[in-house]
C-alpha cells in the first residue's frame, strides 16, 4: 500500500462542539525520505501539585520509602532536593498559602486570588504559541481534586502573566471531560434533558468519521483502524465513567459507582474538613487524571495543571492503603489521631513531624500521594504514548511536579519553605533525568533554567536581581 500521509492534527467532528482526536498512526508520520530531518514534536509544560508536602528530611531517603511509587519512572526524572522558596513568604499567612502560590511561580502571592507572577507552564505557552495554540485546542486545562479552598492558590497552579488565573479549573471528571471533548445538546430543560444527556454520547456525533475511517474506503491500514476503533472504545469508557451513562459496550469493564463526593460549596464546611475513605478518593483523581492524560495524547491541551488534595488539604481518611498488591497502612485519621474536625485531619500529621520518630501516619499519606501522581505520569508512559521521535509524551514534555512546604509544622517560615519537593522530566532532552540531585538553590533560579531552556525570554522575579543560572539540571 502506498503511504498516504495524514494531518498530526486529524479529528473527527461532529454537530456541535464535538471533536474527538485521533492518536499518532502510522499515516502520520512521514515517509523515510521526509523524515530524515529530526521528527518534530509538540511542546508542553504542565504542573502538577501534591497538597501539604514532604518533609525535607524524609527526601534525603531516595526511592526507600515515601518516593518509593517514583521508582518505577525513575529513568525518566530529575528529583530536585533543598530547593529554596523563603522568597514566597509573605508576612502574616501561613506557608501553606504561600508555598502554594509560589509553586511554579516562585513568588509570594498578590492577595486573595492572585499570584506573584505567570507560572512557568504559561510563560512556555506564551513563548511558543505567542498567536495563540492550534484550532481546536483547549488553551490551558486545569484539573484537580481537593477539598480545600479559601486563598485560590490553595489549588489552582496555572497564572497569566499578570498572575490572573490562566482557566477556570474542573475539579469534577465529567465536567473535565466537557471541557475537552465538547457537549452534546439533548434539547428541553432540566430533568428530562439531563436524563437524554446520559443516553447520548460525544462519540455518537461522530459516527460518520468514525465508519469512514475505519471502514473499506479508510486511508489506513489495518493496524491503524483497530487503533482508532480502540481510541474510541476508551473515550467511551471514560465517559460511561464520568456520566454513569446507561447505553454501554457488553464488553467493556464495568463502570464504578457514581461519584458521591463534595465539591464546590458544599466541600470542606468552615475548615472542619470532611470524611472520606481512600477508595473514594483515589477513584475520583484517577478517572480525573485518567481523562486529562487522554487530553494530552489526543493533542486536545498542551498546558495546564492538575492538582492532587490542595495545600493544607483537610481530609478524615480512611480505610485499608495497598501498594503492589500489598497492604501498606490502615488509615483511621480520627481514632489515630484521637480527634474530630479539623484536629482530627490528616493535615495535623504534618504538624506533628518530628525527625527522631518514625511518622508512621505522615508517611503513609505521603506514599498515597506519590502514588497518585505516579498513576497520571505512567498514562503519559505508555505505549499509547509513545510520538514520532520515539520518546514517550512523559519524556517530551516538561512536567514540573511540586508541593507547598517542605516541613509542615508552621513554627519555622525559612524551614517550612526550604527543601520543597521538586521533581521535573526531561522535556524532549532538555533535562537530565535518572538523577535525585541535591541542588541547593532558589526555586526562583531554577525556574528561570527551565524557561531558558525554552528559549523564553521573559525571568521570573525582580528584574534587578542577580540571577544564577542552574546548569547542573540541564541536559
Amino acid at each position: 500500500m502506498s503511504h498516504v500521509l495524514l494531518n498530526r492534527r486529524m479529528l473527527l467532528k461532529g454537530l456541535g462542539s464535538a471533536a474527538i482526536g485521533l492518536p499518532l498512526l502510522e499515516e502520520m508520520i512521514p515517509s523515510s525520505l521526509a523524515a530524515a530531518a529530526q521528527p518534530q514534536v509538540p511542546v508542553r509544560a504542565f504542573n502538577v501539585f501534591f497538597g501539604l508536602g514532604i518533609p525535607a528530611p524524609l527526601q534525603t531517603e531516595g526511592f526507600d520509602d515515601v518516593l518509593e511509587p517514583l521508582k518505577p519512572l525513575q529513568d525518566k526524572l530529575l528529583i530536585m532536593r533543598n530547593v529554596d522558596q523563603v522568597r514566597c513568604d509573605e508576612k502574616g499567612i501561613n506557608a501553606h498559602y504561600d508555598g502554594a502560590s509560589g509553586a511554579f511561580t516562585a513568588e509570594p502571592p498578590d492577595g486573595e486570588a492572585k499570584a506573584g507572577g505567570p507560572s512557568i507552564d504559561q510563560v512556555i505557552r506564551q513563548t511558543h504559541y505567542p498567536k495563540g495554540l492550534p484550532s481546536g485546542m483547549v488553551p490551558t486545562l486545569m484539573g484537580g481534586t481537593f477539598f480545600r479552598r479559601s486563598r485560590v492558590g490553595r489549588y489552582v497552579h496555572s497564572y497569566n502573566m499578570d498572575g490572573t488565573v490562566a482557566a477556570t479549573i474542573q475539579e469534577k471528571p465529567r465536567d473535565l471531560f466537557e471541557r475537552v471533548f465538547g457537549t452534546v445538546s439533548a434539547g428541553g430543560s432540566g430533568n428530562d434533558a439531563a436524563q437524554r444527556r446520559l443516553r447520548r454520547s460525544v462519540l455518537d456525533t461522530v459516527v460518520e468519521d468514525y465508519r469512514f475511517y475505519t471502514g473499506q474506503n479508510s486511508p489506513l491500514g489495518s493496524a491503524s483502524k483497530a487503533r482508532v476503533a480502540d481510541h474510541l472504545d476508551r473515550i467511551r469508557e471514560y465517559e460511561r465513567r464520568a456520566f454513569a451513562m446507561q447505553h454501554k459496550n457488553r464488553n467493556a469493564p464495568e463502570p464504578p459507582p457514581r461519584s458521591k463526593i463534595p465539591h464546590g460549596g458544599p466541600a470542606d464546611p468552615g475548615g472542619q474538613g470532611i470524611d472520606i475513605t481512600v477508595d473514594e478518593l483515589t477513584s475520583e483523581w484517577r478517572l480525573l487524571a485518567d481523562i486529562y492524560a487522554l487530553a494530552i495524547q489526543m493533542d486536545r491541551v498542551r498546558f495546564g495543571s492538575l492538582t492532587f488534595l490542595a495545600a493544607g488539604e483537610r481530609i478524615r481518611l480512611t480505610g485499608d492503603y495497598e501498594y503492589n498488591g500489598e497492604k501498606r497502612w490502615t488509615f483511621d485519621d480520627p481514632s489515630q489521631l484521637r480527634a474530630s474536625g479539623d484536629k482530627g485531619c490528616s493535615h495535623e500529621w504534618w504538624h506533628k513531624f518530628n525527625e527522631k520518630k518514625k511518622n508512621e501516619a505522615l508517611r503513609a499519606h505521603a506514599h498515597l500521594k506519590m502514588r497518585e501522581v505516579s498513576y497520571f505520569l505512567q498514562a503519559l508512559n505508555s505505549a499509547d504514548a509513545r510520538e514520532a521521535n520515539g520518546r514517550t509524551i512523559l519524556e517530551n514534555s516538561l512536567i514540573t511536579i511540586s508541593t507547598e512546604s517542605g516541613d509542615g509544622r508552621h513554627n519555622d517560615v525559612k524551614r517550612e519553605l526550604s527543601g520543597v519537593f521538586h521533581c521535573i522530566t526531561g522535556a524532549n532532552g532538555r533535562f537530565k533525568t535518572g538523577q535525585i540531585m541535591d541542588v541547593g538553590q532558589e526555586g526562583l533560579d531554577v525556574y528561570n533554567t527551565l524557561l531558558d531552556a525554552f528559549g523564553a525570554k521573559l525571568k521570573l522575579g525582580p528584574a534587578k536581581r542577580d540571577a544564577t543560572a542552574v546548569d547542573a539540571i540541564r541536559a
